[in-house]
Formats: C-alpha cells, structure tokens, sequence
C-alpha cells in the first residue's frame, strides 16, 4: 500500500517516508502510544485534502524553490518525531481559517517551533494542497534538529528555538531563472515594480502586495509578488523587503527571479504567475462550501479510515516484527554479544586512547550519520574511526548492518573494516586509514587535479568497476552498495580506488528481481526508477557509477556548484555535447593540460563517456551490467552501442530536476552537499 502512494508525488497525498519508517521499526508495545497522532495525519492527508474543492481558478504553486536543513542534530529521538507530528497538526488546523500559521510544541531541547505562511494570493484550498506538499518534504531533514523550505506558493520553518521575529539569516539567497534575457525597459520596470510592492505591502495588515507593470513601449508586463512572515515587526518587514528589493536586481537581466529572505520574499517575472483576486463574498462562500463538504465527509467516513488504517499498520508491523525478529533484527544485545567475542571488537578505551580523546586535529569529515576521526594504535597502525551519532535500539540495525555488510565481503578495491565498538556509549566503526583521503577532494579542485592523469583517473574507474563487480556477482552475497558517489571512493597511497561507507547497503538475493525499500542515497546520484518507486536492483548502482564516470572526466560535480542560477546536470550536459560530437569542450582541463599527449587520451576519455552515458540511461534495462561496463572499458576495440536519452533533460522538467538537486545541497550552510527517507546528508569529506 504504502509503496503505491510513492509513485505518484505529483497527486500531493505522498506520505512523509520517516514517519511510516517510525512506526514500522517501532515495537508494537510503543506502536500503540504513537498510532494516533500517524492515523491523523494519514487521515487529514488521504481523505481531506483529496476532498477539498476547487471553486476557484486558483494554483498552488507547488513546485519546490529551495530547502535548507540545519547543521544540529535532534537531542531526543522520542520526543522529536511525536513532537514534529503534533505541530504539524496543528498548523494544518490552523491553516483551515488562515493563510498563516505557529506553533510550539514540547520543551528544552525537544521543543519544535513551527512557522508556515501561504503567500497572499492563494486561496485557503490552495493553501492546504501547498502546505501537504511541503509536510512530505521537510521531514527528509530528519535528523537534524531544524530547517526551512521555500515554495512557490508556501514556506515553512521547523527549529528548536524561537525565531519568529527573525529577518535575516546566513541562508537569506536569490534563485534566478536564466531562460531569457530581457531589455533594459523590462529592468527598468522591474525595479520600479519590486519598490512599488514594498510599499504596498508596508501599507495594509496583510505584508503582502503584488503588482503587474506594463513594460514601456510593449504588450509585455513585468509580475512582482512580496510578502512578510506574519510574525514580524512592521519595522523588520520593511527593513527584510528593502533588503529584497535591492536583491532581486541580481537577477537582472533575466526573466525570473526570487529573493528567498529569513522573513520575507519576493519574486519577479516575465510570465504571470499570480492567482486572480477572488471576491470577499464569492471567496466566502467557496470556503464554507467547502468546509462544510469536508465536515460532512469526513464524520462519515473517519471511523472506517481510521479503523482501516490503524489495522493495516499493525498487521504490517507485527508481520514486520515477527520477521526480522527471526532473523536477529531486535536481538540487539544478542548481536552486542556476538560482536564483542568476536576478533573485530575493539574496546571503546583503545579507540579513544587512539583518537587523542576524540581531539578535533584528528577530525578527517562529517557525513550524515557520523563523523570521522584519523587514529593510531598502540602497535603504530594508522586507523580511521567512524563514530556514529546514533547508538540505540532504532539505529542499531543500521549499524550491525554495515558491520555483517562489510566484514563479509573483502576485495582489494573496497575499504577493509578493522573492526567495531559497540560496547562503549556509542557506536564505533574502525576501518583502515587511505591517507589521500576521498576522490571528491582531488577531481573537483583545480590544484589538486593536477594530480591526477588520465592514466590514473582511468585505473580508478577501472577499480570501482571491479569493486562493483564484486559486490554484484559475489556468490555468498550479492550487495547494492546504493550511494556510489566521489566523496565515497577512497584513494590509497598510490591513488588506487576502493569503495567505502557501506550503511546504506542491501544484500541482494537470486529468486528476486528486486528490492523494495525505504529511499536512500544521494540526489543526483540515483537512479529515476528507484527515486519514483523504491524498487531497487543492482542497476542503481550502475547510474550512480555512470554519473561517477563523467566526473571523473570532466571534473564538475553533478550535484552542482555554488551558482544561484539553475544549472544543467552533468548528464544533461555530457548527452548534449554526445549528440554533437563535442565531448572534447567538456573534459576537465587539467587533463586537457597535462594528459594530451598521451596517443590514447582523447579516444579512451570519449568512450568513457560514451559508456557513462550508457550506465545513465533512463530505462534500467538499456543500462549494462557491471561485468559489462567493465568489458567494455577494457576492451579497445569494442564497438558501443548507442545510449539513449537519459532521464531528467526535457526542457519541460529540467528545472524541477535542478530544483530538487538542490534541495540538500544548502544543508549545512557551506559546502554543495546533497546526499529522501533516508536521503543521505553528508559533507563531501572522507567517511
């Protein structure tokens, strides 16, 4: 059932993946202090929000602008996630009579504040189907502690601190939309335009105007919407909308452009995007009308949903329990056990002793789930040490997952695991140390890819290949790794390849075709079957190995770099530069610099390519099989066949696509990063 609701996003009744991963994982016995609050919120989105009619010719403006996620982590586990669900509640209750919203749930460290706004032309069905869409996305923040995501049409703010009176932020940015560039008369309107709706919004209780603008000496008319968070001071407001006036002018020339402040925004175009002004009355009536519809419908119906729903998701989770109960699942002492009689304990002492006592100097990165230490052992081995944020019965899985994953399978292009530590107050994984760290660090900077040349980039897409081989065709088990990416390739002291970070692996059996699971990964990386499903099969791995190929070659980064203007994938790009036979214009250019004379560069680097575009084709069946793609980088004289498009290009959907790139890539403030359930929030840094 609940893979079924996945499919569709677009219908805005998608169901936030960390809640159902909450109360699937969770015990029956703590299931059923929880089921209320999920059953609502199934309810209130299943059935409600289907159910409210459209009077008006109105437009949510659903489509997402940016999303930021905090740097800090949740303090209390239990305590967030009921909290997040009951604000949540809230706001959409509140949302039925407004177009803005607060709340503040919990205490201390576990208190949610919440803020979401509906921008002042939506009318409140609008609102309700703008606010869904932002409910199924601001949970794959979990598990930081916070964050914010900006609408068309909407914006909400989750943190653990007040904040409503806050203007301006480090995250304050402008998105501008580069498809057209327009005169000096359309500049010039706009200006005028975006002061005009400061004004106007500074003059009624609402902060909100628009304005439509003719052009001078055309038909054309240039659209500004600016809105206040109602939260703010009238002072704040003006001071965060003159802010934005003067920023918008950034995206001048061109056609579109939004200012996404910490308490206000404002946007421009040349296309009209504002919803009508509906009459007091008509507006009125069409929200009685359809309140009283949703009342009616709802009393009749809620006892058999909830009754319905609350059965499913026992029945799922008792099946659930019983199964992975069997295999050892929930066993964690069990498993505990095992592991410390086992040659791969490490007592959390000599860990600790190894790190300088955990001493910043020795901090190599921070990924999603944990941070890395360098270490050294008494006997002089140099070690790298994992040490996860999480260390409790929700998590633990995850954690002998990786442990079970990696010391089962050893392969000179995967990182050897040492050991582990699960006896301490938290959870440790010990792997061996790669001084020059991760591949990210060397082909997206512009001196230290000086380092490496062709013939060395190529034996690196040579060892992944044979890494990836491994995992697929081991006959013990065979392994999805399902986050190949640049900062997850190790390099040794010789600039060999090995793969690492085996949290999000899933063994993969014979007798089926594929897996359905809880979405993980990175953003860019993943495949379009498994992103829109969940069906996973050894062929996402080879799209996300396709991408790695041309970054490896061209040295850009496919998720992205620090522009505010929305950017073509490198996929887009190398497809597009395929088709005209001009892949040489997009190599990097230290190769370019460095590796020319090589006789077999520029027929080697075009097929790499050729074969990348392979690996990310949209269909996974047109995709090779590892075995395949590495056959056919070995072997010279092999005729290619021709790829097809790959997904996420037409013009129609390719700023969607970049949008979405994006929606991680602001996660911590600074660097690019963008690693959906368990969307991965990692730093490019060595794990």
């Amino acid at each position: 059932m609940f893979a079924k609701l996945k499919k569709k996003p677009e219908s805005y009744i998608s169901i936030p993946s960390i809640q159902l991963d909450f109360m699937i994982h969770t015990h029956p016995k703590e299931l059923k202090m929880k089921i209320s609050t999920h059953v609502t919120f199934i309810f209130i989105t299943l059935i409600i929000l289907p159910l409210l009619v459209h009077k008006t010719k109105g437009d949510a403006r659903t489509q997402i602008i940016n999303m930021y996620c905090d740097r800090g982590f949740e303090n209390n586990q239990t305590l967030y996630v009921p909290n997040f669900v009951r604000a949540m509640e809230i706001v959409s209750t509140a949302l039925q009579t407004s177009l803005n919203a607060t709340a503040v749930v919990g205490s201390g460290p576990n208190e949610n504040y919440v803020l979401t706004q509906c921008y002042g032309d939506l009318s409140t069905q609008d609102c309700l189907l703008c606010y869904a869409q932002i409910r199924t996305f601001l949970p794959n923040c979990y598990p930081q502690s916070g964050g914010r995501i900006y609408l068309d049409g909407c914006y909400t703010r989750l943190q653990n601190y007040s904040y409503f009176g806050d203007y301006k932020g480090v995250n304050d940015s402008i998105v501008c939309g580069n498809t057209t560039k327009k005169s000096m008369l359309f500049r010039n309107a706009t200006r005028t335009a975006a002061l005009n709706a400061v004004t106007l919004a500074l003059t009624n209780n609402a902060y909100f105007a628009r304005e439509e603008m003719l052009v001078p000496g055309t038909n054309k008319s240039v659209y500004v919407l600016a809105e206040c968070w109602k939260t703010l001071s009238p002072d704040s407001c003006r001071a965060c909308l003159n802010n934005a006036s003067v920023w918008i002018s950034k995206c001048l020339p061109w056609s579109e452009g939004r200012v996404l402040n910490t308490g206000c925004i404002m946007r421009y175009s040349d296309t009209n995007f504002l919803n009508p002004i509906i009459p007091i009355s008509s507006s009125r009536s069409s929200s009685n009308t359809g309140r009283i519809i949703a009342i009616v419908i709802s009393v009749v119906s809620s006892a058999v949903v909830c009754i319905v729903v609350l059965m499913i998701v026992l029945y799922v989770n008792k099946r659930r329990y019983i199964q992975e109960k069997r295999k050892g699942y929930y066993d964690v002492e069990k498993m505990a056990k095992i592991l410390n009689d086992s040659s791969l304990n490490f007592k959390y002492s000599t860990i600790e002793k190894a790190t300088g006592n955990w001493d910043e100097a020795n901090k190599l990165g921070q990924g999603g789930f944990g941070t890395v230490y360098k270490g050294v052992l008494s006997d002089g081995r140099e070690i790298a040490v994992k040490r996860l944020f999480f260390n409790n019965k929700f998590r633990a899985a995850d954690f002998y997952n990786e442990v079970n994953m990696i010391s089962s399978v050893e392969h000179r292009n995967l990182v050897r695991l040492l050991g582990c530590s699960c006896s301490g107050p938290e959870s440790i994984l010990v792997y061996e140390y790669l001084p020059n760290m991760s591949l990210d660090l060397f082909i997206f900077d512009e001196a230290k890819g000086r380092e490496l040349s062709w013939e060395k980039r190529f034996n690196i897409i040579i060892g992944v290949a044979e890494g990836l081989v491994y995992l697929h065709e081991n006959t013990k088990t065979r392994i999805i790794h399902r986050d190949i990416k640049a900062s997850n390739i190790l390099l040794d002291s010789r600039l060999r390849a090995k793969i690492a970070d085996f949290g999000l692996a899933r063994s993969f059996q014979d007798d089926k075709s594929h897996i359905s699971t809880a979405i993980a990964g990175t953003l860019g990386y993943m495949a379009p079957e498994y992103l829109a499903h969940g069906q996973l099969t050894e062929k996402a791995d080879v799209y996300s190995f396709g991408v790695l190929i041309l970054e490896v070659v061209t040295g850009i980064e496919n998720n992205g770099g620090k522009s505010a203007e929305y950017t073509e994938s490198i996929v887009s790009t190398a497809w597009k530069h395929f088709k005209q036979g001009t892949v040489e214009e997009i190599f990097d250019p230290n190769l370019m610099m460095h590796s020319y004379p090589n006789v077999n560069f520029r027929k080697d680097a075009i097929k790499a390519i050729h074969v990348g575009l392979l690996c990310t084709q949209e269909a996974p069946s047109l995709r090779p099989s590892m075995p395949a793609v590495l056959k056919m980088l070995a072997k010279t004289d092999e005729p290619l066949p021709v790829p097809s498009k790959p997904p996420f290009i037409d013009e129609n959907t390719m700023e969607l696509n970049n949008i979405r790139k994006k929606l991680l890539n602001y996660c911590d403030g600074d660097d690019d990063c963008s690693s959906v359930a368990t969307v991965s929030h990692s730093n490019f840094y060595p794990r």
